[in-house]
């Protein structure tokens, strides 16, 4: 009767005057009946639903398919915006006699709903763990293939850990069950793989896994970091949660933190919004404004998540497929175990702007399917992502990146700030090598990409490409603080197959492996950037090829330590000249071992060793005090403060990093 009677409600605000096309809700409830009633009300004309301030818990996602003929707009208070929570509301805290905050979850009972993510006051817990921070380190690692097929890696197979004795202590008097809820965190060189322990033998130092046959480039081996998480007695410092197996939540509160207001959430649903036509009828011209979507859920499957790059089929808080003219404007998603935005198959001419993505689980936007499609299929394109925010990401999938372009075209990825993760910062292309590449005229332009890597992970880019990809630039942005754990902290990073890309009018340093990185390509254009500061070397070039690599002209390198070039520059085929090179320790410059003179005349006839006389190069003010140097080379000035957000203070200020973590970050370069 009660939803009989809102929908009659809801029916009236259709028929009288110009409240005909607005609707305002304040409830779940309201919010779902809303959409059904437009689905049934026939007009081209927009509807606009008004959501309320408030929290709106969802016991299911809201879908919209191809029966959602009719423009919506959703729409938030841009103050005091809604939020969409695919998350469970979690209370009766009691403390323990330690202080900590106790709580039953009749639910999670029996192995029942073993949520993953917990948060407190808006703030991630951490599932217990050890170490605390940092890592252990593989001893060695051997695997029992039980299962083979026609597939490249087996699709069966055990895993036996070494480590040292002492890191399974804990694991000692646990019963078989408790065992095996146990999760082993692998780093590989690019990507992770998780597992659950299958049996462990802590007096021998040794654990089993089971699942897919490892692969040779992200096997578990000696000297490869993990570290082990949900078990009881890793719960030992404050911030962490464990949720055992007859349902009780225990947390050991941080400073400040009060169980009477505290208000706590654990992540249940996947997805707080699908948007999925098909082929023939897509979903189209809806648009989502002040709204925040939070706590979507990612669940570990029994057999574990195999390692991949940037975490690619991860799914996401919000999912789109078929879907076009969808444009999400000042929304806010946070506090998700798995990716903020996906726009998947067949998605055309959508428009995430203004929308701060952080307190991410994996990655922020992925646009494109990651399977090749058939030649001459449908792909997504026309994407535009301007002026977003995307902070603290890779938070449970360390390998997951910004932004992901997978086979896509024609998208814009502008004037936005993407910091603080463990990975690539805009990924564009997923084609290794020559191959036909979906993936072409990409615009990567006025971003401000900075503090990503941590160590953790290698292998990676602030932009990294793959694939044949004409049309393709990546212009204007400013690159920073790039940390790898081994090799491959680089700024720009033409990878597998790069061909036909431009770069140019980009500002990179503080990177550890250099500010420039082609692995192979073919024909690419570096031009008109600068590379300072780079830490092993500036420039690195590895694989000669029967064709030209690239052109590398009108660049000014500025450093103080490592090589100034690495790897194929002397055998391999390139177009490099016109560029400044200038070593501010004081020391020669050399080049591939060569003095500068003798390198002028083996290369470089029209390069330069002179100081371009920024301002302030070491406090990364790379103005010009005057551009005489510059203009030697043809080198042509830009303005590399556009880069980034823009808008108001307080939205720019959302991409500020806290003190505490630009030291924590700081302290990689010693």
């Amino acid at each position: 009767m009660k939803r009989t009677l809102l929908l009659l409600g809801l029916m009236c605000s259709f028929l009288y005057g110009n409240a005909q096309q607005h609707i305002s809700v304040s409830t779940t409830e309201q919010l779902f009946a809303a959409i059904a009633q437009a689905r049934q009300t026939a007009g081209r004309d927009t509807l606009y639903i008004h959501l309320a301030a408030g929290t709106y818990d969802l016991d299911r996602p809201i879908v919209l398919t191809e029966q959602d003929a009719r423009p919506i707009v959703f729409e938030g208070d841009s103050k005091n915006k809604p939020v969409i929570s695919a998350g469970r509301r979690i209370g009766g805290w009691s403390l323990t006699p330690e202080g900590w905050w106790k709580c039953r979850v009749p639910e999670a009972a029996n192995f029942g709903w073993r949520f993953e993510q917990l948060f407190i006051n808006g703030r991630r817990a951490t599932r217990a763990r050890t170490p605390d921070k940092g890592f252990y380190t593989v001893n060695d690692a051997s695997e029992d293939i039980h299962f083979k097929d026609a597939s490249r890696r087996p699709p069966y197979a055990t895993q036996t850990i070494r480590v040292n004795p002492s890191e399974l202590d804990e694991l000692r008097n646990m019963t078989q069950p408790e065992v095996e809820q146990v999760v082993a965190h692998f780093y590989h060189k690019w990507d992770n793989t998780s597992k659950f322990i299958q049996y462990a033998v802590p007096d021998s130092g040794c654990f089993f896994t089971t699942g897919r046959g490892m692969q040779t480039w992200n096997a578990i081996r000696n000297g490869s970091k993990y570290f082990l998480e949900n078990y009881r007695a890793a719960l030992n410092t404050s911030g962490e949660w464990f949720l055992d197996a007859e349902g009780t939540l225990l947390y050991i509160p941080r400073e400040g933190e009060d169980i009477a207001t505290a208000e706590c959430y654990a992540s249940v649903l996947p997805q707080a919004l699908i948007i999925k036509g098909t082929p023939e009828t897509p979903v189209c011209d809806k648009t989502f404004r002040h709204i925040t979507f939070a706590y979507t859920a990612s669940y570990m499957p029994r057999n574990g998540h195999e390692a991949q790059q940037v975490a690619a089929g991860l799914d996401a808080a919000i999912m789109a497929d078929c879907a076009r003219r969808i444009v999400i404007d000042d929304c806010e998603v946070q506090h998700t175990g798995n990716y903020a935005i996906w726009l998947r198959e067949k998605c055309h001419d959508n428009k995430i702007l203004h929308t701060f993505i952080h307190d991410i689980g994996a990655g922020g936007i992925q646009i494109g399917d990651y399977h090749l499609p058939d030649e001459g299929d449908d792909v997504t394109d026309g994407t535009l992502v301007e002026n977003c925010i995307l902070r603290h990401l890779g938070l449970t999938f360390p390998c997951a990146g910004g932004v992901i372009i997978f086979h896509s075209a024609h998208n814009r990825i502008l004037h936005n700030e993407i910091c603080d993760l463990r990975y690539t910062g805009v990924s564009v292309g997923w084609v290794w090598g020559y191959a036909r590449n979906p993936a072409h005229d990409n615009e990567v332009g006025w971003n401000h990409i900075h503090h990503i890597g941590w160590g953790e992970l290698s292998d990676m880019g602030a932009v990294y490409t793959l694939g044949i990809q004409p049309g393709t630039r990546v212009h204007d942005n400013v690159i920073h603080d790039v940390w790898s754990y081994d090799y491959g902290g680089w700024g720009l990073y033409t990878d597998e197959g790069s061909t036909g890309i431009v770069m140019e009018n980009n500002l990179v340093y503080n990177t550890k492996c250099g500010g420039f990185h082609q692995h192979y390509g073919k024909d690419n254009i570096i031009r008109n950037n600068i590379f300072a500061w780079g830490w092993l070397q500036q420039i690195q070039y590895s694989r000669v090829e029967e064709h030209r690599s690239f052109c590398f002209e009108h660049n000014i390198i500025l450093m103080e330590r490592g090589a100034t070039l690495q790897g194929a520059w002397e055998k391999g085929i390139t177009d490099t000249d016109w560029n400044c090179y200038f070593d501010a320790s004081g020391n020669p410059l050399k080049i591939m071992g060569h003095d500068f003179a003798e390198w002028k005349k083996q290369k470089e006839p029209h390069s330069i060793n002179e100081d371009p006389r920024f301002r302030n190069p070491k406090n990364g003010d790379f103005h010009f005090v005057n551009s005489k140097v510059a203009k030697k080379i043809g080198f042509k000035p830009f303005d590399y403060t556009k880069a980034g957000a823009y808008g108001t203070e307080d939205w720019k200020a959302k991409a500020l990093m806290e003190p505490t973590e630009l030291e924590d970050f700081s302290k990689l370069f010693k």
